[in-house]
This record gives C-alpha cells, sequence and structure tokens, in this order.
C-alpha cells in the first residue's frame, strides 16, 4: 500500500459525545452503518454497506489484535479494546471499540460495535505499545522520511 504521508498523518478527532455504530454479518462484511460512522469515515452509507469492515483496517493496526478480537467474537465473548481506523481519504481516527454478537432466539445472527472517542494520552500509548506488537510479530513498520 503507497501513501502520502501529508494525507496519511492527517488524524480526525471524534467528538466526545458521538457514538459510532455498525453491524456486520458473520462474515465482518457491513450491514448497517450510522450517519456518524459514515461521517468519522469519510465513506457513504452506500460505499459502506455491503463492504468488509476491515476496509478501515489502518497498517499500524497489528493484526493479533484482530486475531484476538475474532477469537472472543467466535466464542460468544464481548471484545474491547483500541483501534486506529484508516479515513477514505488515508487519515485516521482512534476510538475505543466495544463487539458482541447479536442473537435472535439464541442463535448468532451478526456482530454490533459500538465505538466512542479516546484522549490523546490513550491514542500515544496506544501507538506506542502497536508499534512494538507489530516490530515483535516481523510486520511492516511505519518509516517517515524528509528529503
Amino acid at each position: 500500500m503507497q501513501y502520502n504521508e501529508s494525507e496519511f498523518l492527517i488524524e480526525t478527532v471524534i467528538p466526545q459525545d458521538e457514538l459510532i455504530i455498525s453491524r456486520t454479518d458473520l462474515n465482518g462484511f457491513i450491514t448497517y452503518a450510522n450517519e456518524t460512522f459514515c461521517e468519522i469515515s469519510g465513506y457513504s452509507q452506500e460505499e459502506l454497506i455491503g463492504k468488509a469492515h476491515n476496509i478501515l483496517r489502518h497498517p499500524d493496526m497489528p493484526s493479533s489484535v484482530y486475531a484476538d478480537l475474532w477469537q472472543s467474537i467466535k466464542n460468544k465473548k464481548q471484545w474491547s479494546g483500541v483501534v486506529k481506523n484508516l479515513r477514505k481519504d488515508k487519515g485516521h481516527y482512534w476510538i475505543k471499540a466495544m463487539i458482541s454478537g447479536v442473537y435472535k432466539n439464541g442463535e448468532l445472527v451478526e456482530y454490533k460495535s459500538l465505538r466512542t472517542p479516546i484522549s490523546f494520552d490513550e491514542k500515544l500509548v496506544h501507538q506506542k505499545l502497536y508499534d512494538k506488537m507489530r516490530q515483535e510479530n516481523g510486520e511492516k513498520q511505519r518509516k517517515i522520511t524528509y528529503k
């Protein structure tokens, strides 16, 4: 993936009173996106519905975070964690995500995700943690150069 560094570094800050909501089918394809989700991600509802939720996956995120997420929700547990998402314009935004299954008559039918803003200090802690995790896992490292 090739990015223009200036676009890649632009952060969208989520207002404290906003709640991002989405639902996916059992394979992670978006079936619902609230207006806040569309606004923050930079995608229209039409662009999101039917797409894999990983369209938002930021390359700074370690794959082990998503492995833990999927393991938790497939084992009928709620997952909660901090995620850095990629916007359509290649900027990013940080959120605290709570993801769990939706059941009808005892059968898992979809997943729901509620996401809220986090503090600047939490962003710094998690960026450093995720950088370290990617390095330890042999994943790509972010490199910014100036000419």
